[in-house]
C-alpha cells in the first residue's frame, strides 16, 4: 500500500483525547451516516487503526472524521473512530470535534451558536458559546437514551458475581453500581478496573444480546461503566468508563453520562430537568439533564 496523508488536529475534552481528521478521509457510500459507518468498517478500518493505535496514537486515542451532511438543513456529519472501533456516537468526541471545527473554521453553521450534527446513531443538536474566537462551552442534545436491561449477573475475577444494568446512550454500557462484591470504584485502581472490564465485557457479550431496536448495526456491549462515590460532595456521581482494550476515560464520558441518566431516570432516581453532575475517574465533570421523553 502506498503512503496516505491525513490532516489532523488534536485536542482533548476533560483530559480525554480527540483527534479530528479534517482532511484525507475516504469517500463513503450510504444514504446516512449509519450506512457510511458500515462501509468504513468494511473497507477503511485500517485508517482507524493507523491513526488511533501506536505509533501515531495510543490506548486511549479517540477521534472523528468530518463529512458533508446528507440533509441540507444540517451543518455537518461526523464519523467517530477510536481504539474500541467505529462508534455510533461519542459525547466527549462531539464536544472536542465541535470545538476544533468552530475554532479552526472547518464548519460554518447556518445559525451561529448552533450545530446540527449527523452521527451514525442519529441527529445530535448542539449549542456552543464562542468568545473572541474561542469556544468556551458545548452543550449537546444526544440521541434518545434508554435502559435496555436490568439486574443481570456476570462472574468477575477476584470480585465474584456482579449484578449490573445495561443502558444505551449512543453506545451500550454495562453499568456496575456499588454492591456487596463491589463497594465502589474509589476502592480500586484503574489497572484493576481495566483487567476486570476486559473479562466481564467479553463474558457479557457471550451471555447476553443487545441490539438497538431502530438500527441492528448498533449492537453489543462496548463499554463498562463502574460507579462510585464522587470526589466533590456536590457532584451527583462518579464513574470509570472502560473502552477499547486498555483505556479508562479521563472525561466523564458523554454517551456514558446519557446512559447513566437513562438508567437512573427509569429507576425513579433522577427527575426530568434535574441537573446530574457526573465525575470521571480523575474528577473532571459533565453536567447532564433528562430534558424530554422519547419512544425508541
Amino acid at each position: 500500500m502506498g503512503s496516505k496523508t491525513f490532516f489532523c488536529v488534536d485536542a482533548h475534552t476533560c483530559g480525554n483525547p480527540v483527534r479530528l481528521v479534517a482532511g484525507g478521509g475516504p469517500l463513503l457510500n450510504g444514504a446516512n451516516m449509519s450506512e457510511k459507518r458500515q462501509h468504513f468498517l468494511k473497507e477503511y478500518d485500517w485508517i482507524r487503526t493507523g491513526l488511533m493505535f501506536e505509533p501515531r496514537g495510543h490506548d486511549m486515542m479517540s477521534g472523528s472524521i468530518l463529512y458533508p451532511p446528507h440533509d441540507p438543513e444540517n451543518d455537518v456529519a461526523v464519523l467517530f473512530i477510536e481504539t474500541s472501533g467505529c462508534l455510533p456516537m461519542c459525547g466527549h468526541g462531539t464536544i472536542g470535534t465541535i470545538t476544533i471545527a468552530i475554532e479552526e473554521g472547518l464548519i460554518q453553521p447556518k445559525v451561529p451558536g448552533i450545530v446540527r450534527m449527523e452521527a451514525p446513531a442519529g441527529l445530535v443538536l448542539i449549542e456552543y458559546k464562542q468568545v473572541e474566537g474561542k469556544v468556551h462551552s458545548v452543550k449537546l442534545r444526544n440521541v434518545p437514551a434508554y435502559l435496555a436491561s436490568e439486574n443481570l449477573e456476570i462472574e468477575c475475577p477476584d470480585l465474584g458475581v456482579l449484578t449490573f444494568d445495561v443502558a444505551y446512550g449512543g453506545n451500550f454500557y454495562a453499568i456496575v453500581d456499588p454492591q456487596e462484591n463491589f463497594p465502589g470504584l474509589e476502592h480500586y485502581t484503574a489497572a484493576q478496573l481495566i483487567t476486570w472490564s476486559q473479562v466481564i465485557r467479553k463474558r457479557i457479550n457471550e451471555k447476553y444480546t443487545f441490539v438497538h431496536p431502530q438500527d441492528a448495526t448498533i449492537n453489543g456491549c462496548s463499554h463498562v461503566l463502574w460507579s462510585g462515590k464522587p470526589i466533590d460532595p456536590s457532584s451527583s456521581g462518579r464513574n470509570a468508563v472502560f473502552y477499547g482494550e486498555k483505556a479508562i476515560d479521563r472525561s466523564p464520558c458523554g454517551t456514558g453520562t446519557s446512559a447513566r441518566m437513562a438508567q437512573l431516570h427509569a429507576k425513579g432516581k433522577l427527575k426530568a430537568g434535574e441537573d446530574f453532575i457526573h465525575e470521571s475517574f480523575i474528577g473532571s465533570k459533565f453536567t447532564g439533564r433528562v430534558e424530554a421523553q422519547a419512544k425508541v
